[in-house]
This record gives structure tokens, C-alpha cells and sequence, in this order.
């Protein structure tokens, strides 16, 4: 079972990108052989009420069993905890927040009641570093990548919170890592979409330093291609084990966890 927790269904208001239709979708898991994915709504981060485009999401969920809906959250909107209620309600493995998109500071009061509300309704917290590399980003698109302080203090105001973080490179990764307790670091999974592979070879420094149980599979599709990710993979010298626990065994404990 090979398993994509960073995928989006829509299109980017700021370049044009093609894959973000659900059947597109679907053609690019069936190139690289992903079973399934954690599907967000990708223009709706940028809406003033990003909860307003889930409801696609459990459409597309409820037509197409391969795909998992991520609702997003925006915990500085009214009544926001009727969404994790809908989320659990409908079986979705998770939500996301992006506070830097919504104009509110991420480890900032209404983040860390919203990572302590999905601490009880045993629900993971997604959280993207960036969506864009800084050297592409439009002069419009305004948003900062989350920072090392911002999330350690944020895992930290949620001490029973289970964390999915996307898009983070090495060094933020280790900067998190071996700053945070080691409690603290067991309740977050990070997935290997921005790590770079070979020659660097950042993810294979990760798995040993970091440890092999704290990664996952993602790719970041429209906005990247999935091949990048499974080529990372299929570079290592990894054991049909170790490669089960990044490809979904991870995953799986981490929703246990949550549970």
C-alpha cells in the first residue's frame, strides 16, 4: 500500500498547472502506483473561508474510494469547530490549517485552540511549510513559509496533538527535531515531498539521524510531479520493511495514535 498524504484537487491562482482535476488525478496515481490519497482543496486556502470548499472534497471522496478528504480548518472563522465535527462525522483522516495563507499568526492564539480541539476529536494536524519555492512565488502571493519557532511552539501548546507536516526540508526538519523533546517529536510525522534525494542525499541523512518512523510518503501533486518523490524511494537501499513504513506504516501509527 503505497500512500499520498499531500495531494491537491484545483487549480493555483498564481501559475497555471494541469493535473488538479479529480480524473487528472487519478491518471498520475496510476503512472507511480499510489493505492491512495489525502486529497486537500487547493484553491480554497486561499478563500477568506477555506472550510467553504470541503464539501467538494467529501463529493469526490464519496465517488472515488481512493481518495481521502483533508477538510481545512481556519480556527480565527466562526463556529470553526463544526468542522472538525464534519470531519470526523464523515471519516476524514485528518484537517489542515494553513495560517499563513489566513492572514493569522501561526503559533498565534487561535492556532494552539485548534491544535488542542484536534488533540480531542482525534484528528491529525496537516500543516504546510510553503506550497512554492520564495524564487517562483507571484509578487502577490504574500504568505511566509512556517518557521522552526512557529511549530515548535505550536506542537508544544498541543501536548496530545498529532501533527502531519508537509512540504519541509532538511533543515527545518532538524531544527524541529532536535529541538523539540522527544515526546514532543513522536507526535510528528513529516512527509519527504521538499527533501532532496540524490545526489544530496538529504532523505537518506534524515533516516538515519531523525529515524525512519518519522517519515511518509508525499508528493505534492498538481504543484510537483509524484515521480520525484517515488524516484527518492527507489534510490535507497531500503528494506522491503523500511519501505512499507515510509510508503503507509507510519501513517497508520500515527492514526492509531490519534485515535
Amino acid at each position: 500500500m503505497r500512500v499520498d498524504v499531500n495531494a491537491f484537487l484545483g487549480h493555483y491562482p498564481y501559475r497555471r498547472i494541469t493535473g488538479g482535476a479529480p480524473p487528472a488525478l487519478l491518471e498520475a496515481m496510476d503512472r507511480v502506483a499510489i493505492d491512495r490519497a489525502w486529497i486537500s482543496n487547493l484553491p480554497a486556502i486561499f478563500w477568506k473561508d477555506p472550510a467553504a470548499g470541503n464539501p467538494v472534497l467529501f463529493e469526490w471522496a464519496g465517488r472515488q474510494p481512493r481518495f481521502l478528504p483533508v477538510p481545512a480548518v481556519h480556527p480565527g472563522m466562526p463556529e470553526w469547530g463544526r468542522v472538525l465535527d464534519d470531519a470526523r462525522g464523515r471519516g476524514a483522516p485528518a484537517v489542515r490549517a494553513d495560517p499563513a495563507f489566513y492572514g493569522i499568526d501561526p503559533a498565534g492564539p487561535e492556532m494552539r485552540e485548534l491544535a488542542g480541539a484536534c488533540a480531542e476529536a482525534g484528528l491529525p494536524l496537516v500543516l504546510a511549510v510553503r506550497l512554492e519555492d520564495g524564487r517562483q512565488r507571484h509578487p502577490n502571493d504574500h504568505a511566509g513559509d512556517l518557521t522552526p519557532a512557529n511549530l515548535r511552539a505550536l506542537i508544544r501548546a498541543g501536548p496530545k496533538t498529532r501533527f502531519l507536516i508537509t512540504h519541509a526540508d532538511r533543515e527545518l526538519i532538524e531544527q524541529v527535531h532536535f529541538g523539540s523533546t522527544p515526546a514532543e517529536a513522536e507526535r510528528v510525522l513529516w512527509d519527504i515531498s521538499w527533501i532532496w534525494g540524490p545526489p544530496e542525499d538529504h532523505l537518506e541523512l534524515l533516516l538515519q539521524t531523525v529515524g525512519i518512523d518519522r517519515f511518509t510518503f508525499g508528493t505534492g501533486m498538481p504543484l510537483r510531479l509524484p515521480e520525484t518523490s517515488v524516484a527518492k524511494l527507489d534510490l535507497l537501499s531500503l528494506s522491503p520493511e523500511a519501505r512499507h513504513q515510509v510508503e503507509s506504516g507510519n501513517l497508520e501509527a500515527l492514526l492509531d495514535h490519534s485515535r
